[in-house]
């Protein structure tokens, strides 16, 4: 099972579509999934795409940040949700790139409960820009 991390907390997984891997899309897919070595410039953003998913094989591997951030620059407004090992500290990260939320395992909630995630929910407070200006006013 998995647990779907928004800046509300945990909760279930409310997505019932399923989902298609980027190497059989067509352009009637309404929800995508990729690796965390895709192209985002490769990427399809058609009309009927509600939701794109990105793999993180590692907490080490950032690069579905940058897809997610490529997506949106290019227009992508549907849901974005990270999938696998992105862990608390990496939260306000994953919003501030455009993801919307996080997939993650049971495990991992048990390991990193609600609370931590939920600390880092205010993602545009804990960057360090936003200390920079607070130190200086």
């Amino acid at each position: 099972m998995t647990v779907i991390v928004t800046d509300k907390g945990f909760g279930p997984d409310d997505w019932t579509g399923g989902f298609t891997e980027a190497s059989e899309a067509a352009n009637d897919v309404v929800a995508l999934d990729l690796g965390s070595d895709a192209d985002a410039e490769t990427v399809a953003l058609t009309p009927a795409l509600e939701m794109v998913r990105v793999d993180f094989p590692s907490f080490a591997d950032g690069r579905g940040f940058t897809i997610a951030r490529r997506l949106r620059q290019r227009g992508f407004t549907g849901r974005l949700r990270a999938k696998g090992h992105v862990i608390s500290d990496q939260y306000a990260m994953a919003r501030r790139s455009g993801f919307d939320e996080v997939e993650i395992s049971d495990e991992l909630a048990a390991r990193q409960p609600e609370a931590e995630w939920q600390f880092r929910a205010d993602h545009t407070a804990h960057d360090y820009q936003s200390r920079l200006r607070r130190a200086a006013t």
